[in-house]
């Protein structure tokens, strides 16, 4: 292309591990260097830089994405002691998701890709359910402790003048387990502020489900700053949009949602996002046609692959075996993140290409060809079963007429 489209600001790119490693610099080579003058500050997460850095090099990558805004994520892996064996690691390394989010004080938003010729599995599902998980505390951040045996088990909370408080949790006559885990009312605020914004922006109404009749303190906590944000900020203008909020319990949620035709935003606790989002990613395809945007109330924007790193397919690729893995998530990733830059720094030339970059890969597939993953869902049946590089170069083959 003899004019590539300039940028102004660098996007922080942030490399992964395995499979989706070698995907995310397929995407670059392919699908957008020979288009844009890519300006980014790039930082390696993979596995291996993490370990030698003493995992400072995720901080690092935060805080460039709190200094240029908007910052762009392949997968990467989190490692149990499994891995730590296999990479030889000094010690099992946190989440980089979570400890990104935990800088950002992010939320998490994720959608899934819908393309005509995949159904979801529930078929009153005629439009995509957005979905967003508050990223801090909960299980993630939590105390545990294995009872060997019988003793008393209490909560405690010392204020900063030395007075106790004691609730008795459990009085236990044999071995057990306990978990302490906990909120902070900033974050739930900031979670509550960032939902009820993308629920405006995207002009869907918002659902917020959590269980105040049995945890009449934690859970009521969220729904009571749930409902003084909204009250305060956002009554006003989701009436004038047309949308509405709306609270019930977790479990009527579930069950409204399952009878629902989609078209929400679905705001969620930590752990109900992470078992929800998967439940819905799965059930509109598969976690490879899910967008995932970590949205901060700071103004930061870090987009993302909602899936893992593909383990099967690296050691696959690795043997010099072909592998179908599917490059969807990873394409939408780069897009969003060029879409919310050209959006900042105006340059809508960045928004148009990414819209036309998305319509490629759509069309690719909805022309019946498809990666091994998409062709068992596809109705009517795949036309082709394309390898990872192929699918590539059929993207690209459509993007340059496009383009053209």
């Amino acid at each position: 292309m003899a004019n590539k489209i300039q940028m102004k600001t660098p996007l922080v790119d942030i490399d992964g591990d395995e499979m989706t490693r070698i995907i995310w610099a397929m995407v670059k080579e392919q699908l957008l260097l020979p288009y844009i003058e890519l300006k980014t500050e790039y930082y390696d997460l993979g596995l291996k830089k993490r370990d030698e850095t003493e995992d400072r090099i995720t901080i690092e990558a935060a805080d460039a994405i709190k200094k240029y805004g908007v910052g762009v994520k392949c997968a990467t892996i989190t490692p149990n002691a499994a891995r730590v064996k296999e990479y030889n690691l000094k010690q099992q390394w946190k989440s980089p998701n979570g400890t990104i989010r935990a800088i950002l004080d992010g939320t998490v938003f994720r959608a899934p890709i819908m393309v005509k010729n995949i159904k979801p599995a529930v078929r009153n599902w005629t439009k995509p359910i957005h979905i967003g998980r508050h990223a801090y505390g909960d299980v993630y951040k939590n105390a545990e402790y294995r009872v060997p045996g019988p003793g008393m088990a209490e909560l405690v909370f010392t204020d900063e003048q030395g007075t106790e408080v004691r609730e008795t949790i459990e009085k236990f006559d044999g071995p057990g387990i306990i978990q302490g885990i906990h909120n902070l009312d900033a974050s739930i605020k900031s979670f509550a502020e960032a939902c009820f914004a993308y629920a405006l922006d995207q002009k869907v109404d918002l659902w917020f489900g959590a269980k105040d009749t049995i945890s009449k303190t934690y859970d009521s906590n969220f729904k009571r700053i749930f409902d003084d944000v909204y009250d305060a900020e956002y009554r006003a203008k989701f009436e004038a949009a047309g949308i509405e909020y709306f609270y019930t319990l977790i479990d009527d949620a579930v069950a409204r949602i399952m009878r629902s035709e989609g078209g929400m935003l679905w705001a969620l606790k930590n752990y109900d996002g992470d078992v929800m989002s998967d439940m819905l990613a799965s059930a509109y395809g598969s976690l490879a046609m899910m967008t995932s945007v970590l949205v901060s109330p700071h103004g930061y924007f870090e987009y993302e692959a909602a899936h893992g790193t593909v383990q099967k397919h690296y050691y696959k690729y690795l043997k010099g075996e072909k592998t179908s893995t599917n490059s969807v998530a990873l394409i939408f990733a780069w897009t969003g993140a060029l879409r919310k830059r050209g959006e900042l720094d105006s340059i809508p030339e960045l928004g148009q290409f990414a819209d036309m970059l998305e319509a490629a890969t759509l069309q690719t597939i909805e022309d019946g060809v498809m990666t091994g993953d998409l062709a068992k869902l596809a109705e009517p049946a795949a036309q082709r079963i394309v390898y990872t590089e192929e699918f590539i170069a059929e993207v690209r083959r459509r993007l340059e007429t496009s383009v053209a």
